[in-house]
């Protein structure tokens, strides 16, 4: 039977016969074409390309154990038991001139999961969007606050033996670049004064969208690697640049001093004794025995466990009675370097501090918070989704939100 009584046959049955099509693979986006080869698998390495969009990143925050290679950091011996005291989140707030309540917030800011705390008793504890207890979320830069209490372990047990110290002498590899003689101190302040601008323009990318792509979409390359070749544009200490590779050359610095892994660290210094109730994990940027901790962004866990995390360190470094960082290390991380903005805030020891108030907060990439306010014995976990970009205008809606949090009476 010829093509065109095959069609005639068909219309009169009811169906029609579709063109042939030519199947194949998926291709890469242009800007992930370059470099060295990946034998990350091409399915794998788009969704890693397209984690942050707006349309997935709802389900990809609490997915990437499935996108990435992961180290666990385990949970062992009692759990840090969190009374509850669960109350109606009847807190409003103004906005720009219109009122809001705290459901509404939750939806106008793109929340997985929400959790407050006072007086070290859980008062609201809310998920959304598919997540429960038992999921965990990526912290992205909330992460810079997990790794500044491993740097206090580390100097409380000399192996590191001063914050004043050039980071250099730890790591060599860091000699004849922008990092060298430059204090672990001006490191954690974000005023290395290395040449790493944190932008993040994945079409055209510089240098830090293009190591981005090389360590942890492609994984041919090391994240913290990089910094041997910085060159430096500023006197150390003399200009705060946030920027995530900072806070890489500091999990190098971690896994040097303790000749073992960042994830077992964490472990051993901090999880274990916080009394987590779950293991958490950090995402690789490349295969065991190769791969590194992503220690400025890749930190995982469930929400009370990040509960946990903050009351600890409202607690001055104390988790269920036991000590796990010096309270004086949790009063110098958590004062700001330098003048504070009072739209921006300011910067400590890997935390983020506002004018005018006691309070600071682990920050992390499109929404993520640890907010601790020491005056109302307040920390509240958001776990957010939001869109990538420029995201001023809703991390100022939320600060807004989390001091009404704050200052709110539970009943």
């Amino acid at each position: 039977m010829t093509l065109t009584r095959l069609r005639w046959v068909a219309a009169l049955l009811g169906f029609a016969i579709a063109p042939a099509v030519s199947l194949a693979q998926q291709v890469l986006p242009e800007p992930l074409t370059g470099g060295p080869a990946s034998d990350v698998p091409i399915a794998v390495q788009i969704l890693r390309w397209h984690m942050l969009d707006n349309d997935v990143s709802s389900l990809t925050f609490r997915s990437m154990d499935v996108l990435f290679t992961t180290r666990t950091v385990a949970r062992s011996g009692p759990v840090w038991v969190l009374p509850h005291d669960d109350q109606p989140l009847d807190v409003d707030y103004t906005w720009q001139g219109q009122h809001y309540t705290a459901q509404t917030f939750l939806e106008r800011s793109y929340t997985n999961a929400l959790l407050v705390m006072k007086n070290g008793r859980i008062v609201s504890e809310i998920y959304r969007n598919a997540t429960n207890e038992r999921s965990r979320f990526i912290g992205w830069s909330m992460t810079k606050s997990v790794t500044s209490v491993l740097i206090g372990c580390a100097l409380a047990e000399g192996r590191i033996d001063s914050l004043d110290t050039p980071i250099s002498r730890y790591l060599p590899e860091l000699r004849g670049g922008g990092y060298e003689g430059v204090s672990i101190r001006h490191v954690m302040q974000m005023r290395s004064g290395v040449d790493y601008e944190e932008r993040y323009d994945f079409e055209h990318p510089g240098r830090a969208a293009s190591n981005h792509i090389a360590a942890l979409v492609k994984n041919v390359a090391r994240f913290a690697d990089v910094a041997r070749t910085l060159p430096r544009i500023h006197e150390p200490g003399s200009f705060f640049q946030y920027k995530t590779i900072d806070t890489a050359v500091l999990g190098w610095l971690i896994e040097r001093v303790t000749q073992g892994s960042v994830a077992a660290y964490t472990a051993r210094c901090l999880w274990e004794p916080l009394g987590a109730e779950s293991d958490a994990f950090y995402i690789m940027d490349g295969p065991p025995g190769v791969g590194r901790e992503f220690s400025g962004a890749g930190f995982n866990a469930t929400l009370r466990d990040y509960a946990r995390f903050g009351q600890m360190v409202l607690n001055g470094g104390v988790a269920d009675g036991r000590r796990i960082v010096s309270a004086d290390w949790i009063r110098q991380s958590t004062l700001p370097s330098g003048p504070e903005d009072n739209q921006r805030g300011g910067y400590g020891l890997q935390w983020w501090t506002f004018a005018n108030t006691k309070a600071f907060a682990a920050i992390g990439l499109q929404g993520q918070y640890i907010y601790i306010d020491p005056s109302t014995r307040t920390v509240v976990v958001k776990l957010s989704y939001f869109p990538p970009g420029d995201n001023s205008a809703f991390d100022a809606e939320t600060v807004t939100f989390l001091r009404a949090v704050s200052a709110w009476r539970a009943h």
